[in-house]
């Protein structure tokens, strides 16, 4: 009945290098799930490439669609390079919330180590390219144009500050949206289960009520689970026009 239960990482596979427990546990299966999950319905999904699309071909065109505009829109067509980079992201995080939301399954993304490295992944994948991009021109990021150099000793950490704690919001934006709903959830079927049981036939007509809402619950959390994607790879997109353009 602990809601907090579903978070534990747990080795199915014990392995030790070097002194070091690198064992494959739970989380690690479930992300090997999603890409294939990913693989499989992008790869099946196109084999065929009918005019009329199956079912498969015409999820599959949808998500390209929806992260295509996705760049183009806030990124700028000058981000089109790095389309593969950010549907690889609003995949991995999309399908990896959607399959925590089975039974019995595990969100790898309701641990902040798992989101941290995916915002680290960015947020130096975005440096790198600023300054592939404008070389040393691109600390002048941290100066706002047309401020006054008197207030450069004031701006300049500040703007420091906040680019560096990009990835920090980034990853805790996501973890704690999803363990947050998975906790509530958890939480509203103990609450559920508890009054049925306990309560005999009464018990079987006021459970319907927290039933109901965690109905409603559930329907909310595919909700977040499409958002959280949605608002990960928007940030992702906003920070590669950050890197083209400095401004």
């Amino acid at each position: 009945m602990d809601p907090l239960h579903q978070f534990q990482i747990n080795p199915l596979f014990q392995i030790v290098l070097g002194g070091y427990d690198v064992s494959f546990t739970n989380s690690a299966f479930f992300m090997v799930v999603a890409v294939a999950a990913i693989y499989a319905l992008l790869v099946m999904g196109m084999a065929n490439k009918s005019m009329v699309p199956g079912r498969l071909q015409a999820l599959a065109e949808m998500f390209y669609e929806f992260v295509a505009n996705l760049v183009r829109d806030n990124a700028g067509h000058d981000a089109k390079p790095y389309f593969p980079f950010v549907f690889s992201i609003f995949m991995f995080v999309l399908i990896g919330n959607m399959i925590g939301m089975i039974p019995y399954t595990f969100t790898f993304t309701s641990h902040i180590i798992v989101t941290f490295a995916l915002a680290a992944t960015v947020f130096v994948f975005v440096t790198i390219l600023a300054l592939m991009k404008h070389g040393l021109h691109f600390f002048s990021f941290f100066m706002p144009h047309g401020a006054p150099i008197a207030l450069a000793p004031i701006l300049i950490p500040i703007e420091v500050i906040s680019y560096v704690m990009r990835p920090v919001s980034l990853s805790i934006r996501l973890f704690a949206n999803m363990m947050a709903g998975h906790t509530m959830l958890k939480v509203f079927a103990g609450f559920t289960v508890m009054m049925i049981s306990g309560l005999g036939a009464l018990g079987f007509v006021t459970g319907l009520v927290p039933l109901a809402i965690n109905v409603a619950l559930t329907g909310f959390e595919f909700l977040v689970a499409f958002l959280q994607a949605y608002v990960f790879s928007i940030l992702t997109c906003l920070y590669i026009r950050d890197a083209l353009e400095l401004h």
